[in-house]
Formats: C-alpha cells, sequence, structure tokens
C-alpha cells in the first residue's frame, strides 16, 4: 500500500502465508483493490501475470544478517523479473561488521554455571550450548575492540554463492579488559533513490528486533589496549537445513596475558 501511495502504477505483493488472505481485505478496504495483486506462494513457484518489474522492496534480514537464507529469494526474483539495466532494488546494499565485547556476567549465566549444578558436573551441557550463536542485546560500553567489516554485499549484483563467505579480521583493542566473545552486527542502505538513506543494528544504535549475534568463546582472553586480536570467519547455510547457518571461528592472539592457538570452533546459528 504504501508502494501505491508513492505512484507505483501497479504492485504485485507475494507471501506464502494464509495471513495473504486478510491482507487482500485490508488492501480493497483502503481502496488499493485496482492497483495492488496479492499472490500466495513461494517466489520459486509462482509466476506473475507481468514479464519484469521495475522495483523490488523486500525484507529479507535474518540474525547475523543472513539467518533464514532468504536474501536467496531475492536473487531468484531479481533475475527472473527485475528489468534489466536500470532496475532498482530496496534496500540495495549490506555490510556486516565483527567486534570484540566484554561480557563475563552473562557468558557465567549462560554457560559457567553447568560446570557445578548444585554439585554436580554439566560441563557436557556448556560444551552444546556454547556452540548456539545468542541474539541478544549487547550494550555499546560493553566493545572492547574496533569493529570490522566481514561481508559487503550488493544486492544488484550478488550471486547466491556469495551468500557463502570467508572473511579474514584483524581487531583492535581499544582499552584494558576482557574478550569473552564476538559481536556481529549489519547495516543495510538505500542508495537508489533521491536521498540515500540507511539503518544500523549496531549496539550503539538504536534498537532493532534483529539486536546482536553473539559468538562466545570458550577461553576468555585477557587484552591490553593496542594488542590485536587476528581470525577468519567462515558462513555457509547448513547442509540438512538451509535455514539455519554452520559459522566457523578462528582466533590468534600473543598478548602480554593470555593467547588464542589458532584453532576452530564451529557454531550453529538455528
Amino acid at each position: 500500500m504504501f508502494a501505491a501511495q508513492a505512484g507505483a502504477k501497479h504492485v504485485y505483493a507475494v507471501d506464502c502465508s494464509s495471513i495473504i488472505e486478510q491482507a487482500k481485505t485490508i488492501v480493497k478496504c483502503n481502496g488499493f483493490a485496482d492497483r495492488i495483486t496479492l499472490i500466495r506462494g513461494k517466489i520459486e513457484e509462482i509466476e506473475l501475470p507481468v514479464p519484469e518489474v521495475d522495483i523490488i522492496v523486500s525484507e529479507w534480514f535474518g540474525y547475523f544478517l543472513l539467518y533464514e537464507s532468504m536474501l536467496e529469494t531475492v536473487v531468484y526474483a531479481r533475475d527472473k523479473w527485475l528489468v534489466k539495466n536500470n532496475g532498482v532494488i530496496l534496500p540495495d546494499k549490506a555490510v556486516m561488521y565483527i567486534a570484540g565485547i566484554e561480557d563475563g556476567n552473562v557468558k557465567r549465566e549462560r554457560f559457567d554455571f553447568w560446570d557445578d549444578v548444585y554439585g554436580f558436573d554439566m560441563s557436557v551441557i556448556k560444551d552444546i550450548a556454547i556452540r548456539e550463536p545468542v541474539v541478544d542485546v549487547v550494550e555499546a560500553k560493553a566493545i572492547v575492540t574496533d569493529s570490522k567489516p566481514i561481508l559487503h554485499l550488493d544486492i544488484l549484483t550478488c550471486k547466491k554463492e556469495d551468500l557463502e563467505f570467508t572473511s579474514k579480521f584483524k581487531l583492535q583493542a581499544q582499552r584494558n579488559d576482557f574478550i569473552h566473545g564476538l559481536v556481529a552486527y549489519f547495516e543495510c542502505a538505500f542508495t537508489q533513490v533521491h536521498k540515500p538513506i540507511g539503518f544500523s543494528t549496531a549496539p550503539f544504535a538504536r534498537y532493532t528486533h534483529w539486536k546482536q549475534t553473539i559468538l562466545y568463546l570458550e577461553d576468555t582472553l585477557t587484552i591490553c589496549a593496542g594488542e590485536t586480536v587476528t581470525g577468519e570467519i567462515t558462513c555457509k547455510p547448513n547442509k540438512r537445513n538451509r535455514r539455519d547457518l554452520d559459522i566457523a571461528l578462528m582466533l590468534k592472539f600473543k598478548g602480554r596475558h593470555s593467547l588464542a592457538d589458532g584453532s576452530t570452533v564451529h557454531y550453529r546459528l538455528r
């Protein structure tokens, strides 16, 4: 309805949920029935009554930007229907960042208590739990290092294969502190408009329901201002369920008070 209100000649809205039946009623009640066609189904399985469209609008973001792999659907729609040369996608740019955080209280509450549960050793649960990324709000004051980009996406040109990535990074400590985990967040932008705009899911930006994604470390790093942690992160859809993400993280650190030997830790976001 916003698109039609903004001047779109005709809008084709696609959703595979039954909520589209209520949407049809809402569209009619607001006087847009002649300008909005609602189609129930998956993008990969439906057909539009037109050969091409000028603009694609989609909110495909997931936790850790790529969770649920919905961007694949946007790429499919772009390649099949978006008019060549001057087609518009909203939004059209996305960048994901990573930084080190101090989060000792939460790490103890979520994981370390399994070491002694009323006198019993349940650390086997801790080993499993720490490999599941945590989606939660991180306070800006918890950020210990600078932030570095690990993924750049141009939705106009990216390919399905680009959604699997490996990125190297180097993080520099801004103060003497501990690193209990790494936090990932993303920014997106609408650059194909008269006045480019965007938003961020960073800890120091306004709250969004995507929050931030935290990869907790098995061993805490003690780091001093100016010291650097180098690492490599790999992300790809899980083979059995492409909506889940398999994330591998490797860190190397040789500081004044602690070390990270370059071992790889595997996480699964589900």
